[in-house]
């Protein structure tokens, strides 16, 4: 299986010069850390979390008052409303920007950072759109820094910046970038969500954790159940995300924490890339009257990134994985993510690829919390891999340098779509390839691109150029039982997804060729399986599927054997 040149033909334009991205900036997170994360551990630099405030006292109840005294008298400074364009002209703590500067050697501010920041550090509640790689993510840590520091918040006093994520993954990102904002601060931060220890992140919360991360139902949890848990000091709420939290069914828990955490004094930012009805509702009972929307995309003439080269390829399903394994052996020193529609399509593709001595590094959803926290750092610190996954890693990650984004099993939607993209061209000048692959049936998904303002254009691979090793897959798969029982179980899921899609007048599972389908998969023919296709699939309207989740199986189903 020697590897082949892929030659990629543009049938619009000339082929574009190699975009190898260049930025400085990494990730560098070890795995004894992202096992703390996991914990709900953060240091400041006065050392252990609490640490210097773990002084025993006669009452703790007296220790809360004097907390709850001591903040009468704090207010924050006042932030003027000019534009500014460099971090310098903020007027931030000394310790912000040698973090900032010195050590995550950002000096301009991104737009969002630019119109969100200012506003934010002066108190105002905030409902911002903006796409995925603009920044975000500091444009609400800082000020909610700046706002702990002018507080002189300390880990007796409790959090007074809860930060909520739709997701793990997303969470996790989002701590270590606040690890590297607070480097030189004293106040004390801290993650809880689902799938880690319970335990050890009550026992953290008890001794005081200033600014907290969270995903929604762990934090619930908490709210509700935690002793020693202490936040009604509350000062910010950080709601990123919004519409995937909702998206993801935890509307009834956002509802719930929004009604638990303190009102009064409380500042509150909202940010969500589309605004459905549900976020609406919950920007009503979250934010105060008047609150400022800042959108950084409607004036743009494209939704996806500036820099971003996108292009898609029309291939038969039989050619699929031929194609894909003939890209990734021609970009090995290239970073790489590859989206597939399910898990047991991305667990039998890793086993795959790693069995034939293509190293991929897989994530997706039915991974333990672990597993997925470990894999995710290893492939932010590498300089070049492939990560095949799910879209549990599509939004709002940032991964360093991603110089491909490809989508071998099409997004649910062109929502989908963007954010998958972005994991790519992040940054002001950030620069990336995507490659869409589309079957010759669903080549009506480029209307719904154009309607979205996506620009793509065709990339052709020669067939001559295409590594053939359809007949040693096919014996690899009849011989080796465990591929063949994954492989299997890839099938029947990639089915099951196909049929859920929501564009079903483009993504017809009645139109699929079994046949070309089942070599991608490396049978010979269509594997017997059971599939649950819905009784009523082509009169129900569409709905879509719950975001990081597997296609709903049971309830009104009738099983269809292939």
């Amino acid at each position: 299986m020697g590897s082949a040149a892929v030659e990629l033909k543009k049938r619009k334009r000339s082929h574009a010069k190699s975009a190898v991205l260049k930025g400085e900036k990494k990730v560098k997170i070890s795995r004894e850390e992202s096992v703390m994360a996991t914990a709900g551990v953060g240091e400041g630099e006065g050392g252990e979390m609490g640490e210097e405030e773990e002084e025993e006292d006669d009452d703790e109840e007296e220790e809360e008052e004097e907390a709850e005294d001591e903040h009468k008298h704090l207010s924050l400074p006042t932030v003027g409303d000019a534009a500014v364009e460099k971090f310098s002209e903020l007027n931030l703590s000394d310790k912000t920007m040698k973090a900032l500067v010195e050590d995550m050697k950002f000096e301009t501010m991104t737009e969002i950072q630019q119109r969100g920041i200012p506003p934010l550090l002066a108190g105002r509640d905030v409902l911002g759109a903006a796409k995925t790689g603009s920044g975000k993510t500091l444009s609400f840590l800082i000020p909610a820094v700046e706002m702990l520091h002018s507080l002189r918040f300390k880990p007796r006093n409790g959090t007074g910046v809860i930060v909520v994520s739709p997701t793990r993954e997303l969470a996790l990102q989002i701590f270590g970038v606040a690890r590297e904002l607070m480097a030189h601060h004293s106040q004390t931060y801290g993650i809880v969500m689902g799938g880690a220890n319970r335990r050890a992140e009550a026992e953290k919360l008890s001794k005081g954790v200033n600014l907290l991360i969270a995903t929604p139902g762990r934090l619930l949890d908490h709210l509700q159940n935690t002793q020693g848990f202490i936040y009604k000091n509350l000062k910010a709420l950080v709601i990123d995300e919004a519409d995937r939290i909702l998206e993801a069914g935890f509307e009834d828990e956002m509802k719930q924490i929004v009604k638990v955490l303190p009102k009064d004094d409380r500042q509150t930012m909202l940010f969500s890339a589309t605004q459905t009805t549900k976020v609406e509702d919950l920007a009503r009972i979250s934010l105060r009257p008047g609150p400022l929307y800042i959108n950084v995309d409607h004036k743009k003439e494209h939704s996806t990134v500036e820099g971003l080269e996108q292009g898609y390829v029309v291939c038969d399903s039989d050619k699929r994985f031929l194609l894909l394994f003939s890209f990734l052996k021609r970009n090995l020193k290239k970073k790489i993510i590859v989206f597939f529609s399910s898990c047991a399509c991305v667990k039998y593709h890793a086993e795959l690829l790693n069995y034939i001595d293509l190293p991929v590094l897989d994530l997706h959803g039915k991974q333990k919390q672990q597993k997925r926290t470990n894999t995710f750092f290893e492939f932010c610190n590498a300089k070049q891999g492939t990560l095949i996954c799910t879209d549990v890693a599509a939004r709002g990650l940032d991964i360093p340098d991603v110089d491909w984004v490809i989508q071998f099993d099409p997004p649910d939607d062109p929502t989908d779509y963007i954010h998958r993209v972005g994991r790519t061209a992040r940054g002001s000048n950030g620069k990336g390839r995507s490659l869409l692959f589309l079957q010759p049936s669903e080549v009506g998904f480029l209307t719904h691109l154009k309607t979205a303002r996506i620009p793509v254009v065709e990339f052709e691979f020669p067939a001559a150029k295409i590594v053939n090793i359809q007949s040693q897959l096919s014996k690899l798969i009849a011989q080796n039982y465990y591929l063949n029982k994954s492989a299997k179980e890839g099938y029947k899921s990639y089915l099951q997804a196909y049929a859920s899609h929501s564009l079903r007048s483009v993504f017809d599972v009645g139109k699929l060729d079994l046949v070309k389908v089942a070599k991608s998969f490396g049978f010979d023919a269509p594997p017997r399986v059971d599939i649950n296709i819905s009784a009523g699939m082509k009169d129900t309207a569409p709905k879509k599927r719950p975001y990081g989740s597997q296609p709903r199986q049971g309830g009104n189903y009738k099983q269809r054997r292939l």
